[in-house]
């Protein structure tokens, strides 16, 4: 597992924290990933959201429009779309133009969402979440590969044959990866052939037991994974010592304002019952017991942090897991100065990439 090069990607989720305009806060991110560019990173991933600061970027194409523009080499991501919001038909168009003004650098990373204000203020019932993604992902890899393409489903019917126009540039089409926090998850895309992107609030043992459990499923279905690139997200800090890694790991905690995530419009909630909607029972203490964590757990079994010796262990680790890109968050619900973050960036790639390349 461990002998394909470990890519290195960044998640940005477009926070908005108190004080901050949303302009700031694109301004911000914008002239990070230039940065990330000239570091050598491989990719970044950027989060959808609507209606709330947790993040204000509630169309990922337009966005990575913008900064297919202003990069060369990196990935641009999608972290997530979250499918049954969107008409698979547009999704699918929208990709292919990225794809295509970026020069075949688009990832797709999906998702059936979580977030019940998402979901009401679009009209929509979140217990038909995961219906409506499987319908939406069928249409759009049709879209994607077939010409005249027809379909009828429960939710979503093309009226004539479709044929997408443009179509994307990456063949057979641009790189999928499904958004896995239940097990179920991770058994029903790996039986397709679809990569997972890793839940980011598991600890390591979950993950490596999803990506275990990945590799299985699509063999048992007779799948070849060669070349299949399964991203692991992870929460990532590397300081000069263990002892600062600590210092500041306690230190970031302390800025964080948890229940600005973790609260009732976030989690997956039925307005009709007030308990979990149906087919998130997964996460049914996830959101409402405040996701609180203490710093040995997060320092222990959660994050990868500590010096670059005890963080190249980390992505070793991660990298026999059976993962071959590592999604890093450096703090993307944190107010980090930007003049710090880009010194944290700069170590990063000086002290930990070389290992892997």
């Amino acid at each position: 597992m461990a002998d394909r090069p470990m890519k290195f990607s960044t998640f940005h989720l477009f926070h908005q924290n108190a004080g901050q305009s949303a302009r700031e806060v694109y301004d911000y991110q914008i002239e990070i990933v230039e940065l990330l560019e000239e570091l050598g990173f491989d990719g970044v991933w950027v989060a959808e959201h609507h209606f709330r600061d947790y993040g204000v970027v509630p169309n990922i194409f337009n966005l990575l429009s913008n900064l297919a523009a202003r990069t060369e080499r990196l990935r641009l991501g999608t972290g997530i779309v979250v499918l049954p919001l969107h008409n698979p038909i547009h999704v699918a168009e929208e990709a292919a133009m990225v794809d295509l003004l970026s020069g075949g650098r688009l990832e797709v990373g999906i998702g059936r969402g979580y977030q019940s204000i998402e979901f009401e203020n679009f009209g929509l019932d979140l217990s038909e979440a995961r219906d409506r993604f499987n319908e939406c992902l069928d249409m759009i890899l049709g879209l994607w590969t077939q010409n005249d393409f027809e379909y009828k489903g429960r939710f979503y019917e093309t009226t004539h044959p479709l044929t997408l126009m443009p179509k994307p540039v990456q063949r057979p089409h641009p790189p999928l990866h499904v958004a896995a926090v239940s097990p179920e998850t991770v058994e029903l895309y790996a039986a397709r052939g679809i990569p997972i992107l890793a839940d980011p609030a598991a600890p390591f043992k979950k993950i490596a037991k999803a990506a275990e459990t990945w590799h299985a499923t699509a063999a048992a279905a007779g799948l070849d994974a060669t070349g299949v690139e399964l991203v692991a997200s992870r929460s990532v800090y590397v300081a000069p010592t263990v002892e600062q890694a600590r210092e500041d790991q306690a230190r970031f905690e302390a800025m964080f304002d948890r229940s600005r995530i973790f609260n009732v419009q976030s989690a997956p909630i039925d307005p009709k019952t007030g308990q979990a909607a149906k087919g998130f029972e997964y996460y049914q203490h996830r959101y409402l017991k405040g996701g609180s964590v203490d710093n040995d757990f997060r320092w222990e079994q959660l994050e990868v942090i500590g010096d670059p010796e005890r963080v190249i262990g980390q992505i070793k680790t991660i990298q026999e897991m059976g993962f071959s890109n590592l999604m890093c968050d450096f703090g993307s619900t944190r107010p980090v100065p930007i003049e710090e973050m880009k010194k944290v960036l700069k170590f990063f790639a000086a002290e930990v990439m070389p290992a892997f390349r």
